[in-house]
């Protein structure tokens, strides 16, 4: 498979790594983006990595407001010198996480902070959701619980803010934008909290299409 100029220069902003191991890792990689991320990180080459076991004790506590006050978002994001929490680049990203929140509701930020009985909880939900469809009828549990792996991995992404597709940008995940902008800096950075409030949450009240209403305010729509 070609690597491209295109690809070789998405792979250098995600990790910071040369030009030269970046296509080297893409060849090696047969092109997969994901697979040559691994490939650099296992041979110690990417700048992101490297960075991402160091402290994070400075940074910004951003919010977003949505028109009219319906949707708030506070969030806590993490770099390691108040010189960075300053930069233009760092507060962008703040603004946007919060955004991204305020639209797309996550619960967590990263997949490990989801309990494990919240995991089996849905798991055997769209267990019993299969057996009653009746292209399932007649299938075994562990079928089932196969089948429905893919659909736990869709709702965690779904849940989980790092694996979120941003919204002004749905090509991008939110960890890969953290990914480029710790590359960029040159600092860990690290998205450590979130709350996020909406007017007359859990009362009856028309559901609305917010991420499309969000999109459409910042212009992309």
């Amino acid at each position: 498979m070609e690597v491209t100029a295109t690809a070789i220069k998405d792979l250098r902003e995600r990790t910071g790594a040369g030009m030269a191991d970046c296509k080297k890792a893409l060849t090696e990689a047969a092109g997969d983006m994901d697979k040559a991320i691994d490939w650099l990180r296992a041979k110690g080459l990417s700048k992101a990595a490297k960075k991402a076991g160091r402290e994070a004790t400075e940074g910004l506590v951003s919010s977003y407001i949505h028109a009219g006050g319906r949707i708030g978002v506070l969030v806590e994001i993490n770099c390691e010198t108040d010189f960075v929490a300053r930069n233009e680049d760092f507060v962008a990203f703040t603004r946007d996480v919060a955004m991204q929140i305020a639209a797309m509701a996550p619960m967590y930020v990263r997949k490990e902070e989801v309990p494990a009985d919240a995991v089996e909880h849905e798991k055997s939900v769209l267990i019993a959701k299969a057996k009653e469809d009746p292209k399932m009828q007649g299938k075994p549990d562990q079928v089932l619980a196969k089948i429905t792996e893919g659909q736990v991995s869709k709702w965690l992404k779904e849940i989980c803010l790092l694996d979120q597709s941003f919204v002004k940008n749905p090509d991008k995940t939110i960890e890969q934008l953290q990914q480029e902008l710790i590359a960029k800096i040159g600092e860990n950075i690290k998205i450590r909290r979130f709350v996020r409030f909406e007017l007359g949450e859990g009362l009856e009240k028309k559901k609305d299409d917010f991420a499309a209403e969000v999109a459409k305010q910042a212009g992309l729509s």
